[in-house]
Formats: structure tokens, C-alpha cells, sequence
């Protein structure tokens, strides 16, 4: 069972196109959100808002999965089973503008990526997952 991410999987994983979170809701169902996120070495960082479905699920259980894929390339793909290990509101807004410029071009992300607005409700929270369990595919031919 391998617990690091290989090498040639690094793109799906540090601002990939299209990356999915599932965390469980308190009766045990799965819930999947897309989600930014990057790879620092050792955790899986993504974000999110203090209160948001997906920040509670992690808080009462911290076990998730997160599936990383290229649409224009639909025979490979990564998965991350992991632990929520920490999540703290330190670092979390330059975490976040830099996702937003990665994933859009745009920097800051209030104000950039959505509604200068929404600064004043949503709290960003940083969350970083040990990877445990490292799933790939990659089924294209040479």
C-alpha cells in the first residue's frame, strides 16, 4: 500500500483540472464537492469556509478521499485516501489567492475569483490531508 504521491502523477494533483473531495456526513453518507487544491511535498492543502458542509464533515470525521483526473485524459487519474491531520485559519486567505490565481489566472480571490462581498461572511479555512493510501491509473498507450 503505497502512501506517496509518484512523480508523473504530480500534475493531477497540484492544481489539477478537476479534483473531487468526499468526506462523510455524520450518518455516514459520502459527500462530494469539487475543490482546489495543491501538493506541498507531504499534504494534500485544500480549502474551504468556516461552516461549510464539507469543514463540518471533516471536523467529526477526519478520513476522506480525494480523486484527481484531466478530463481530456480519461484513462488516468489519482486517488488520495487520507487523514484531515489540521485545519486552521492561519495561512488560509494566501493559501486560497494563490489557488485562485493557479486554478483562474485571478488574484485576489475576494474580490478576483468572486464577490469583494463575500469577505465579510465566509471564513477560509486551510486543510491539510496525509495522504494514507495513493491510488493510479494510467492506462493510455505509448
Amino acid at each position: 500500500m503505497s502512501t506517496e504521491i509518484p512523480p508523473a502523477f504530480l500534475d493531477l494533483i497540484d492544481a489539477p483540472p478537476v479534483a473531487a473531495l468526499t468526506t462523510l456526513m455524520p450518518d455516514g453518507r459520502p459527500q462530494t464537492t469539487v475543490v482546489w487544491c495543491d501538493y506541498d511535498g507531504a499534504y494534500v492543502r485544500i480549502n474551504t469556509m468556516r461552516g461549510f458542509r464539507k469543514e463540518k464533515n471533516m471536523r467529526g470525521n477526519p478520513r476522506v478521499t480525494l480523486l484527481c483526473y484531466d478530463p481530456h485524459e480519461p484513462l488516468r487519474y489519482l486517488e488520495v485516501r487520507g487523514t484531515v491531520v489540521e485545519m486552521t485559519e492561519s495561512g488560509a486567505m494566501e493559501h486560497l489567492d494563490a489557488l485562485g490565481l493557479r486554478y483562474t489566472g485571478i488574484r485576489p480571490y475576494f474580490g478576483g475569483c468572486v464577490p469583494a462581498e463575500l469577505a465579510a461572511t465566509e471564513t477560509p479555512v486551510l486543510c491539510l490531508i496525509q495522504p494514507r493510501h495513493v491510488v493510479t491509473l494510467d492506462a493510455r498507450k505509448e
